[in-house]
């Protein structure tokens, strides 16, 4: 069964839905079957660059260690052109 995990960081500005969004396209970026679990959450960043917050998507698959990947940008102001980029770290092409 897939599981998804949503934490909203300091800032508050993250709505649960954008999350879930965000983790979807990610779901499908990565191919990820139902057997893994995607986290994306918001948390404080003290460099200047992240504006007080960034994103960190994780990645739990079986059999495999935790990967994460990181966007210095608060969760509601992430592209689709940044989420493909930030997953690319996983090593894979993203399909979209």
């Amino acid at each position: 069964m897939a599981r998804l995990f949503f934490r909203r960081g300091r800032s508050g500005e993250a709505a649960p839905d954008t999350a879930r969004e965000m983790a979807e396209k990610a779901r499908v970026l990565l191919g990820l079957g139902e057997d893994s679990t995607l986290s994306i959450s918001e948390i404080a960043c003290g460099d200047p660059a992240c504006g007080g917050a960034e994103t960190v998507v994780l990645i739990m698959r079986p059999g495999r260690r935790t990967e994460a990947a990181k966007i210095l940008k608060p969760l509601a102001t992430v592209t689709d052109a940044e989420l493909r980029e930030a997953l690319s770290v996983f090593g894979e092409s993203p399909k979209v």
